[in-house]
């Protein structure tokens, strides 16, 4: 899916870099969970990823036919502005050029937000916003689906609803998970694999090996 050859980043395009020689691999089918301490560039791989940042050298290839996003800021935070459920999700369908409206009832369905089509998008909990987002990802039908601290600012009851959506969609319809964390109870639950970030290069683990080297070792970091 994602293959990541001695990738290095710099804002300003020389020394120091945010990301220096990373290299990894990514297969199909994989929920990876991306941590490390704050700063460490972990939002500035996943930009790299999609394409949004261009690298100061190394490179990304990606087998990916469609990519669904969650960022941690949003097009639809003004919780004053009068847009209704329905009226986001059909104004991001129409961008995508999907026919038919089906598609955002199928979404919903997928988050467990049925029958929300006509709530607005301010007066949404933390947790009903965060699934809004999630279904938006869903709705081209992504192969690859990237987040960015999803569980931020939802309280402990949407997250673990969250990350179940996340888990069936990766188990049950095999959507690859890219999912930068700061929650790493939920990254060794969750995932495949865990990303570790450090001193700008990364390593590739299982949640197990992370607790043993990482977390017993080294102590508990926070993201």
């Amino acid at each position: 899916m994602i293959q990541v050859e001695n990738l290095s980043f710099s804002y300003t395009g020389s020394p120091p870099y945010v990301l220096n020689n990373v290299t990894f691999r990514i297969e199909d089918g994989t929920y990876v969970s991306v941590v490390g301490e704050n700063g460490c560039g972990k939002s500035t791989l996943i930009r790299l990823i999609l394409k949004f940042l261009k690298p100061t050298g190394g490179a990304i290839v990606s087998d990916a036919k469609r990519i669904g996003y969650v960022p941690q800021n949003n097009d639809f935070s003004n919780s004053s502005f009068p847009i209704t459920v329905f009226e986001a999700l059909n104004s991001y369908r129409r961008l995508l050029k999907l026919k038919s409206k089906d598609v955002i009832a199928q979404v919903l369905e997928n988050v467990g937000m049925s029958g929300r089509e006509n709530v607005l998008v301010g007066s949404l909990s933390g947790g009903q916003y965060q699934k809004i987002l999630i279904a938006r990802a869903l709705m081209g039908r992504p192969d690859l689906l990237i987040l960015d601290e999803p569980s931020t600012g939802v309280d402990r009851n949407s997250q673990q609803e969250i990350y179940g959506i996340l888990k069936r969609n990766n188990t049950k319809d095999g959507v690859t998970i890219i999912s930068v964390e700061h929650n790493l109870d939920a990254a060794i639950a969750n995932s495949t694999l865990i990303y570790h970030l450090r001193d700008g290069r990364g390593h590739l683990c299982t949640p197990q090996h992370y607790i043993d080297e990482f977390l017993h070792l080294g102590g508990k970091e926070h993201a």
